[in-house]
């Protein structure tokens, strides 16, 4: 009698796991569709906006197979974002899978960001929180100038000499301005470097590579641009002196452990053994960004914690470069400073978005309190222009990422917990509301 029950018992879970993997098969193969239609909504709008599609690694049978129209068809773009928003919301009321449902939620933030970047590209706007709310999920805190002064009193008591901060500021930082004849050699000495100290931690693909550039006429001072195969093109702007620490946080940022190490680890792990067609498309204007930039800004203490970055300029970079590192050790003390400023950037931001600040104020707020000389305050000028409340993600995309891994343990103090936690973070689909609800 035991021994016929237990056979039915073994037949009955037998259906029901049979059962529950054909559910699981038919909502992964319902989820796979509407990421193509989410792949081929992006790279529809990229036709038009080409500052859209920041990469894309997927299917060429996903690329757009008509010609762009004469006029942009806003409405019926909105139209198709919003619908598929809709199916997906549709997909997750009754998903108990837990992997699919947090696919399905990734994808409804990043079209969120989709809606938002067409009414832009239109030239509909919103207020600047109300804008970043829906291009990255977040609006990042305000501070009051008194914030920024304070700040600003710091630095001017660290300072030597007569004069304005800036000035004195200036002629500290004018020491360390990489010889133009040297950049090349302190750039690939410092990306080595970066790699080196990352492939301790990470088995990266054996492939994997990228191309360095030297530029002009951008907006920006180093950019990565991903192309599929744990292959990067890192472009690095050279119109304006370049200081040495810079070699170090742009190794970091564009290559070893930030945006190449990204894209590489999420295209591996989600898109080639998963499968996750979604990941193939990277939306410059969406949530992604936050996590893209924060972590990639993040790297640079990740992978030179403490005092090592302030040690690998003197004991190598600086030689190398054929420079004095007498006051090095004040440099940095007044970068950390420096480093607080930049939310600065974000007021600024804010006031030539909604608006509310004159260009004498904005000139003002960029020499005062981000210590920009004239061109760099330009550059500034010209990002915000173009990019919008996209600079919100370089410092709270950072402080965003450095408070959870350090909540979750990734303390100074236990670096090998700090990389793990940071690399499962580059290789995972995550929502920047993700990262803030496991802090609380």
């Amino acid at each position: 009698m035991k021994k016929g029950f237990l056979s039915l018992l073994l037949v009955c879970c037998s259906v029901l796991a049979c059962k529950e993997t054909n559910t699981n098969n038919d909502s992964q193969a319902k989820l796979n569709a509407l990421a193509a239609k989410y792949v081929r909504l992006g790279l529809t709008i990229g036709q038009y906006d080409a500052d859209f599609v920041d990469a894309y690694y997927g299917p060429d049978s996903l690329k757009p197979m008509v010609q762009p129209k004469a006029v942009f068809p806003k409405d019926s773009l909105l139209a198709a974002a919003n619908n598929l928003i809709g199916q997906l919301i549709e997909f997750n009321a009754n998903e108990k899978n837990d992997t699919l449902a947090g696919r399905a939620k990734w994808m409804s933030s990043q079209l969120i960001a989709f809606g938002r970047r067409i009414n832009i590209f239109s030239q509909k706007y919103q207020l600047f929180d109300e804008e970043s709310k829906d291009l990255f999920g977040v609006i990042a805190p305000t501070y009051p100038e008194s914030h920024y002064q304070a700040l600003v009193a710091k630095l001017d008591s660290l300072l030597p000499g007569q004069g304005s901060i800036n000035a004195r500021f200036e002629k500290l930082a004018s020491q360390f301005i990489i010889p133009k004849a040297k950049v090349d050699t302190v750039f690939k000495t410092a990306i080595a470097e970066a790699r080196k100290r990352t492939l301790q931690h990470y088995q990266l693909p054996a492939n994997e590579n990228f191309t360095l550039e030297y530029v002009t006429g951008k907006p920006w001072s180093g950019y990565n641009w991903y192309q599929g195969n744990y292959q990067s093109k890192i472009q690095i702007s050279i119109d304006l002196p370049i200081f040495i620490e810079r070699a170090i946080d742009l190794a970091c940022h564009e290559g070893y452990p930030g945006h190449h190490v990204y894209n590489m680890l999420l295209e591996k792990n989600l898109y080639h053994d998963k499968g996750w067609v979604e990941i193939s498309l990277y939306p410059l204007f969406s949530p992604q960004s936050l996590i893209a930039e924060g972590s990639a800004n993040y790297g640079i203490e990740i992978a030179f914690p403490g005092t090592e970055k302030n040690k690998f300029v003197k004991d190598v970079l600086l030689p190398l470069a054929g420079m004095d590192g007498k006051n090095t050790d004040l440099y940095f003390q007044a970068l950390a400073l420096k480093a607080q400023l930049a939310y600065a950037r974000n007021e600024v931001a804010r006031g030539i978005i909604n608006n509310t600040m004159s260009e004498t104020e904005v000139n003002k707020w960029l020499m005062n309190y981000g210590l920009r000389e004239k061109n760099l305050a330009v550059k500034d000028i010209n990002f915000i222009k173009k990019y919008r409340s996209y600079v919100i993600n370089y410092n709270y995309g950072q402080d965003i990422v450095k408070k959870y891994i350090e909540s979750n343990g990734g303390t100074a103090a236990n670096a090998n917990k700090r990389w793990e936690l940071f690399q499962w973070l580059l290789s995972n689909a995550v929502r920047p509301t993700d990262l803030i609800k496991a802090q609380q």
